[in-house]
């Protein structure tokens, strides 16, 4: 079985879904960034794919890193990063609390 990314495929969806999250339109986002009103719709519809530097564009619009990005396992790359910076200001203490919490969500 070829477990394979094709990023060509997945790049369209995982942009459409951060778009949508952070509740903006293809057209807005398109000349947010400086591009023609149709430029996201043509990567969102798999026509086209961002140079390397519009790539970075989109990051920056989106606030998160190319490496949030690419991590699909992590639907909310934006709201987990706001939270792991909230969690570095906590003592230890509110840590070790916290991961309980979690633990206890996770079962």
């Amino acid at each position: 079985m070829n477990t394979e990314i094709v990023y060509e495929e997945i790049f369209p969806v995982r942009l459409s879904k951060l778009r949508m999250d952070k509740g903006v339109s293809a057209r807005d986002m398109s000349l947010s960034i400086g591009q023609s009103a149709g430029y996201i719709f043509n990567i969102e519809s798999g026509k086209s794919l961002p140079s390397m530097s519009m790539f970075f564009c989109i990051c920056d619009y989106l606030e998160i890193t190319p490496r949030d990005f690419f991590d699909f396992e992590n639907s909310s790359p934006k709201k987990l990063n706001h939270l792991i910076s909230s969690l570095k200001s906590l003592d230890q203490d509110s840590i070790d609390d916290i991961m309980s919490i979690v633990k206890r969500l996770k079962k």
